[in-house]
């Protein structure tokens, strides 16, 4: 069973959701952060991006940025444009990109379920940023942002989601990027709980360092010696059916070549299928990849991989595998300061902007991971590469914050 646990959410009034609401914390840099929080005081950027009320420069994960969080987030609770649920509550969130409706559940799900892979999980997480998250956590004693978590479409939990949806919303607004954001405080709480406990597994869709932050946190507070909380073995996720979701590309990008562009073009047409100067921006199937170095784009037939089980078959895996390790000296994805990731949404043209203006020598751009895949995986009890999937479109932050008392 999957245990869905409503809580006293802590939320803006509803004339003020779209000037709190944010996105998420790991999508943006510090720069954008800035410049997205501009002018605007009650922006939820200021508690999951903190160092922007500090000093340019200041390192983001030094001890003042995690204080300045946790000051800030008793500012939101206890300003003028938040108030408390009297009781605890579940949701449904519906976002709608480009006429495309995706409609979950927003409520909290069971640390224990996750400790347990009864939340199965499909990436590694990337240590600095867990170990990031989990500072913030314990330092502002909530979880502030919610995860993506996906399920087998359950007909008992849509028959009660699509009757709440009729109703007068909390929250309905259209963000900047001009998707839609409505979220329904669910009337038939009890029902759409015990509905849910007939659902299995959930799967982490968005949200892997999130997850294992929130595990983190609450045995860190049990080690503690002080009294624990109940709530921090809960963490809030908005739950999406798996028929809704949408995963783009999530490509990468390398800082540095080791070789000379013309180096790396002859290494990879001696043992691959390459097209030199193809303009091919975008893959048009699974096991190509194209490749932006030196001003042109070259296209890549990904050879089969030589290891067993569905993960080693996804397209990241096979260009780790058979370029990045042998070629680029990548050989830790999760730790190599070599390699970064830039998701789909911002398009190839960020993949070409990176590139002709020196912060990286070479871009891949990928065909997306599926979520058949993604469930496949997870089921196997498999892990992906990191950053082999970007969800979109993108939950927004600060519409409801899950304290821990």
């Amino acid at each position: 069973m999957a245990t869905l646990h409503p809580f006293r959410a802590v939320r803006p009034l509803p004339g003020k959701a779209q000037e709190v609401a944010c996105v998420p914390y790991d999508v943006i840099n510090t720069p954008e952060a800035r410049a997205l929080a501009a002018g605007k005081p009650h922006s939820f950027l200021h508690v999951i991006r903190p160092e922007i009320d500090l000093p340019e420069g200041v390192d983001e994960h030094s001890e003042e940025v995690y204080e300045r969080g946790a000051f800030n987030l008793k500012r939101f609770v206890e300003g003028a444009v938040t108030v408390r649920e009297d009781e605890p509550s579940v949701y449904v969130y519906r976002l709608i990109m480009d006429g495309r409706p995706q409609t979950g559940i927003f409520g909290c799900v069971s640390v224990k379920e996750y400790d347990e892979d009864l939340i199965l999980k499909h990436e590694k997480t990337r240590p600095v940023k867990e170990e990031d998250r989990t500072r913030h956590i314990l330092t502002q004693r909530a979880h502030a942002e919610p995860v993506m978590l996906t399920y087998r479409d359950s007909n008992a939990v849509n028959e009660i989601v699509d009757a709440e949806v009729t109703s007068e919303p909390l929250f309905d607004f259209t963000a900047d990027d001009g998707v839609r954001h409505t979220i329904w405080r669910v009337t038939r709480r009890d029902d759409l709980v015990a509905a849910f406990a007939t659902v299995r597994p959930l799967y982490v869709a968005d949200g892997h360092h999130r997850c294992k932050a929130a595990s983190r946190a609450a045995e860190e507070v049990r080690r503690s010696g002080e009294p624990v909380p109940s709530e921090v073995d809960y963490f809030p996720a908005v739950l999406f059916p798996v028929s809704e979701m949408h995963i783009l590309p999530y490509n990468r990008i390398v800082r540095e070549l080791p070789v000379t562009p013309e180096a790396f073009l002859d290494a990879l047409d001696l043992k691959f299928d390459l097209v030199v100067d193809s303009g091919k921006t975008v893959p048009d199937e699974p096991g190509t990849v194209c490749m932006y170095l030196d001003g042109s784009w070259h296209t890549l037939t990904l050879p089969e991989t030589s290891g067993d089980g569905i993960a080693n078959e996804l397209d990241v895996a096979r260009l780790s595998e058979h370029v990045m390790e042998p070629h680029l000296g990548i050989t830790d994805p999760r730790r190599d300061p070599n390699l970064d990731f830039v998701g789909g949404i911002r398009g190839t043209s960020e993949l070409e902007r990176l590139v002709d203006r020196g912060d990286a020598e070479l871009a891949f751009s990928m065909y997306p991971t599926s979520v058949e895949e993604l469930l496949a995986v997870s089921d196997a009890g498999m892990l992906m590469p990191p950053k082999s999937t970007w969800f979109e479109p993108k939950l927004r932050s600060g519409l409801l914050v899950h304290l821990f008392d």
